[in-house]
């Protein structure tokens, strides 16, 4: 019975083969080396890394293996974009997987992370998942799942799907309404004045321009621009906004520019927004900030607040305008009542 054709294992002997230039072998060698995706394992377990990182290997991934939490965050901030996967223990040296995990949260809210852990109780699960964790795997865990969970996270979390999500490449140079800013510079003029931003302040007018048009809720905001969790109780944010438009709106009774989204969050429309144009909703921000001035906060975030103002508002000045000149004391806003001495 005749035998279909085959090709043959291993070429022949005698077979010319096509001479090729080592310099693309080099350069093929290159990129099949780049295109592998970077697998981070974070475990003191010397043993349970190593066996790890071998069945990853053998599977085509690139992996770097690291004993405790500071070195993950050290190598994840130095190039987080060569990271497509982490697979991380709870039980670390140094800095425990929670916080690993909600500090590259904080930086990149797309990396996939797989937490690998003995800890089984629902509470830990749950804990795992609110930092942030993709998966959850509790250990002992069996090799094929663990592979397969491998490659469900890069499969739907690829980085060009990443890449592809993320904003576009920044811009040094902004304009809108009557106002310029070089973030490369940290120089922003409002018609013909000169205004004074602080480094805060500057980050959060970055991210607004970044999402312009997009209703960005508060929380976000904690995240992206603070750096703390969303949940934090705070009116930091309501105190932000509040100078953003001291600075940059007409009017900051009737905002065009930053726009409070009841419930919801903040919207920033670089076009600007007629006042008929607006919700008749009465503005969050303001509402706060009537709270702040009559009440005593004992916020967790009043520290950050106090070191992010201004000289100008520390001075009672226009950010706008520079600060206001040397004078006697001003009597407080409220004068406490005196009693009757007669009485």
């Amino acid at each position: 019975m005749p035998q279909a054709n085959r090709p043959p294992s291993r070429p022949l002997r005698n077979a010319k083969q096509p001479t090729r230039n080592p310099l693309s072998i080099i350069v093929e060698f290159r990129v099949s080396v780049m295109a592998k995706e970077h697998i981070l394992i974070v475990e003191d377990e010397a043993h349970l890394a190593t066996g790890l990182k071998y069945n990853l290997t053998a599977e085509g991934y690139r992996v770097t293996t690291v004993p405790d939490g500071p070195s993950a965050l050290r190598l994840f901030e130095s190039n987080p974009e060569s990271i497509d996967l982490i697979i991380l223990d709870l039980m670390l040296p140094g800095l425990s997987g929670y916080a690993v995990c909600e500090a590259v949260r904080a930086r990149d809210p797309d990396v996939p992370v797989m937490i690998l852990s003995a800890r089984t109780l629902p509470e830990d699960r749950a804990r795992g998942f609110d930092m942030g964790a993709n998966q959850y795997l509790t250990k002992p865990f069996d090799l094929d799942e663990f592979l397969s969970r491998v490659r469900n996270l890069l499969a739907f979390h690829s980085r060009a799907a990443r890449q592809a999500n993320r904003p576009a490449q920044r811009s040094d140079r902004y304009q809108f309404g009557e106002a310029q800013v070089d973030f490369n510079t940290f120089e922003v003029r409002v018609g013909d004045e000169e205004v004074r931003l602080t480094q805060l302040e500057m980050a959060l007018l970055r991210y607004f321009i970044e999402n312009e048009g997009r209703v960005v809720p508060r929380a976000e905001l904690l995240e992206r621009v603070w750096g703390v969790p969303g949940t934090i109780n705070t009116r930091a944010v309501d105190q932000f906004i509040r100078r953003l438009r001291k600075t940059f709106e007409p009017d900051p009774g009737q905002p065009r520019f930053f726009l409070t989204i009841r419930d919801v969050g903040y919207r920033f429309v670089a076009s600007g927004v007629e006042p008929a144009e607006q919700p008749d909703a009465p503005d969050e921000a303001d509402d706060n900030d009537k709270a702040i001035d009559d009440e005593p906060s004992d916020d967790k975030m009043s520290s950050l607040d106090e070191t992010e103002t201004s000289d100008d508002e520390r001075s009672g000045g226009d950010p706008r305008r520079g600060p206001r000149a040397e004078g006697p004391p001003i009597a407080g806003r409220r004068a406490a009542k005196r009693p009757n001495a007669e009485k």
